[in-house]
Protein backbone atom coordinates (compact mmCIF):
# COMPACT_ATOMS: atom_id res chain seq x y z
CA UNK A 1 0.00 0.00 0.00
CA UNK A 2 1.24 3.48 -0.73
CA UNK A 3 1.82 5.48 2.40
CA UNK A 4 1.00 9.19 2.23
CA UNK A 5 2.43 11.84 4.49
CA UNK A 6 -0.67 11.43 6.67
CA UNK A 7 0.41 7.85 7.30
CA UNK A 8 3.79 9.04 8.55
CA UNK A 9 2.07 11.54 10.81
CA UNK A 10 -0.26 8.91 12.22
CA UNK A 11 2.65 6.56 12.75
CA UNK A 12 4.72 9.20 14.51
CA UNK A 13 2.39 9.16 17.50
CA UNK A 14 2.84 5.43 18.03
CA UNK A 15 5.81 4.87 20.33
CA UNK A 16 8.32 2.39 18.93
CA UNK A 17 9.34 -0.39 21.29
CA UNK A 18 11.19 -3.70 21.37
CA UNK A 19 9.00 -6.78 20.92
CA UNK A 20 10.27 -10.33 20.88
CA UNK A 21 9.19 -12.29 17.83
CA UNK A 22 7.11 -15.40 18.24
CA UNK A 23 8.26 -18.66 16.63
CA UNK A 24 8.85 -18.49 12.89
CA UNK A 25 5.89 -18.90 10.61
CA UNK A 26 7.88 -19.47 7.46
CA UNK A 27 11.35 -17.89 7.67
CA UNK A 28 14.42 -20.01 7.13
CA UNK A 29 18.20 -19.68 6.87
CA UNK A 30 19.33 -20.14 3.26
CA UNK A 31 22.42 -19.95 1.11
CA UNK A 32 22.70 -16.45 -0.38
CA UNK A 33 25.72 -15.83 -2.58
CA UNK A 34 24.90 -12.37 -3.89
CA UNK A 35 27.05 -9.32 -3.34
CA UNK A 36 25.19 -7.39 -0.64
CA UNK A 37 26.58 -6.17 2.66
CA UNK A 38 25.44 -8.00 5.82
CA UNK A 39 22.37 -6.32 7.27
CA UNK A 40 20.92 -5.42 3.86
CA UNK A 41 17.29 -6.32 3.12
CA UNK A 42 16.77 -7.65 -0.42
CA UNK A 43 13.27 -8.18 -1.82
CA UNK A 44 12.93 -10.32 -4.95
CA UNK A 45 9.51 -9.64 -6.46
CA UNK A 46 9.51 -12.59 -8.84
CA UNK A 47 10.28 -14.98 -5.97
CA UNK A 48 8.01 -13.15 -3.51
CA UNK A 49 10.81 -13.47 -0.96
CA UNK A 50 12.55 -11.02 1.34
CA UNK A 51 16.14 -11.80 2.33
CA UNK A 52 17.92 -10.42 5.36
CA UNK A 53 21.61 -10.77 4.43
CA UNK A 54 23.66 -12.34 7.22
CA UNK A 55 27.00 -12.48 5.41
CA UNK A 56 29.21 -15.49 4.86
CA UNK A 57 26.96 -16.62 2.01
CA UNK A 58 23.86 -16.86 4.25
CA UNK A 59 20.58 -15.00 4.58
CA UNK A 60 17.27 -15.40 6.32
CA UNK A 61 14.50 -15.80 3.74
CA UNK A 62 10.93 -14.76 4.45
CA UNK A 63 7.91 -15.28 2.16
CA UNK A 64 6.18 -12.00 1.34
CA UNK A 65 3.24 -10.54 -0.52
CA UNK A 66 4.23 -7.84 -3.03
CA UNK A 67 2.62 -5.22 -5.28
CA UNK A 68 -0.06 -6.35 -7.68
CA UNK A 69 0.09 -5.57 -11.40
CA UNK A 70 0.77 -1.89 -11.94
CA UNK A 71 1.67 -1.33 -8.28
CA UNK A 72 5.20 -2.72 -8.17
CA UNK A 73 8.36 -0.64 -7.80
CA UNK A 74 12.06 -1.44 -7.89
CA UNK A 75 15.11 0.27 -6.49
CA UNK A 76 16.81 1.16 -3.23
CA UNK A 77 15.22 2.75 -0.17
CA UNK A 78 16.20 2.96 3.49
CA UNK A 79 14.24 2.20 6.65
CA UNK A 80 13.22 5.54 8.12
CA UNK A 81 10.64 4.41 10.69
CA UNK A 82 9.86 1.48 12.96
CA UNK A 83 6.42 1.10 14.50
CA UNK A 84 4.68 -1.56 16.55
CA UNK A 85 0.91 -1.91 15.99
CA UNK A 86 0.75 1.23 13.83
CA UNK A 87 -2.44 3.07 13.03
CA UNK A 88 -3.13 3.29 9.29
CA UNK A 89 -4.56 6.10 7.18
CA UNK A 90 -5.57 4.78 3.75
CA UNK A 91 -3.81 6.64 0.92
CA UNK A 92 -6.03 8.44 -1.61
CA UNK A 93 -5.64 5.65 -4.19
CA UNK A 94 -6.76 3.00 -1.70
CA UNK A 95 -9.61 5.22 -0.46
CA UNK A 96 -10.73 5.80 -4.06
CA UNK A 97 -10.82 2.02 -4.65
CA UNK A 98 -12.47 1.36 -1.25
CA UNK A 99 -14.52 4.46 -0.35
CA UNK A 100 -16.08 2.78 2.71
CA UNK A 101 -12.74 2.64 4.52
CA UNK A 102 -12.49 4.94 7.54
CA UNK A 103 -9.93 7.75 7.45
CA UNK A 104 -7.83 6.03 10.12
CA UNK A 105 -7.81 2.43 11.32
CA UNK A 106 -6.35 2.14 14.83
CA UNK A 107 -3.30 0.01 15.51
CA UNK A 108 -4.20 -3.44 16.79
CA UNK A 109 -7.55 -3.51 14.97
CA UNK A 110 -8.20 -6.73 13.01
CA UNK A 111 -9.21 -4.47 10.11
CA UNK A 112 -5.80 -2.73 10.10
CA UNK A 113 -3.76 -4.01 7.12
CA UNK A 114 -0.44 -3.10 8.78
CA UNK A 115 -0.53 -6.04 11.18
CA UNK A 116 1.85 -6.28 14.12
CA UNK A 117 4.54 -3.85 12.94
CA UNK A 118 5.71 -1.64 10.09
CA UNK A 119 9.09 -0.56 8.78
CA UNK A 120 8.53 2.60 6.76
CA UNK A 121 10.77 3.25 3.79
CA UNK A 122 12.38 6.50 2.66
CA UNK A 123 10.31 8.32 0.08
CA UNK A 124 7.16 8.12 2.20
CA UNK A 125 5.07 5.84 0.00
CA UNK A 126 5.78 2.28 1.08
CA UNK A 127 6.48 0.04 4.05
CA UNK A 128 7.43 -3.49 4.93
CA UNK A 129 4.66 -4.57 7.29
CA UNK A 130 2.74 -7.42 8.85
CA UNK A 131 -0.74 -8.51 7.87
CA UNK A 132 -3.91 -9.76 9.47
CA UNK A 133 -4.58 -11.77 6.29
CA UNK A 134 -1.83 -14.42 6.30
CA UNK A 135 -3.28 -16.11 3.21
CA UNK A 136 -2.13 -13.11 1.16
CA UNK A 137 1.54 -13.93 1.76
CA UNK A 138 3.15 -15.26 -1.41
CA UNK A 139 0.90 -13.32 -3.76
CA UNK A 140 0.86 -10.12 -5.80
CA UNK A 141 -1.56 -8.42 -3.46
CA UNK A 142 -0.62 -4.93 -2.30
CA UNK A 143 -0.50 -1.35 -3.53
CA UNK A 144 3.31 -1.59 -3.45
CA UNK A 145 4.09 -2.44 0.15
CA UNK A 146 5.89 -5.62 1.17
CA UNK A 147 3.60 -7.77 3.32
CA UNK A 148 4.88 -10.34 5.84
CA UNK A 149 3.51 -12.79 8.41
CA UNK A 150 3.17 -10.95 11.73
CA UNK A 151 5.75 -13.14 13.48
CA UNK A 152 8.16 -12.59 10.57
CA UNK A 153 7.83 -8.78 10.57
CA UNK A 154 8.51 -8.82 14.31
CA UNK A 155 11.61 -10.94 13.73
CA UNK A 156 12.85 -8.59 10.99
CA UNK A 157 11.92 -5.53 13.10
CA UNK A 158 14.34 -6.74 15.78
CA UNK A 159 17.15 -7.33 13.24
CA UNK A 160 17.11 -3.97 11.41
CA UNK A 161 17.63 -0.37 12.39
CA UNK A 162 17.03 3.08 11.03
CA UNK A 163 19.01 3.55 7.81
CA UNK A 164 19.02 -0.15 6.87
CA UNK A 165 19.34 -0.46 3.10
CA UNK A 166 16.38 -2.11 1.33
CA UNK A 167 16.90 -3.22 -2.29
CA UNK A 168 13.87 -4.31 -4.32
CA UNK A 169 14.66 -6.29 -7.47
CA UNK A 170 12.62 -8.07 -10.10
Amino acid sequence: MRLPLAFSLVLSVVAPCFVAASPAEARQAVSFREDYMPGTVVVKYSQRRLYYVMGGGKAIAYPVGVGRAGKSWFGTRYIDGKRIRPAWAPPQEVKRDNPRLPNVIPGGSPANPMGAAALTLSGGEYAIHGTNVPGSIGGFVSYGCIRMHNSDILDLYNRVGYGTRVVVTR
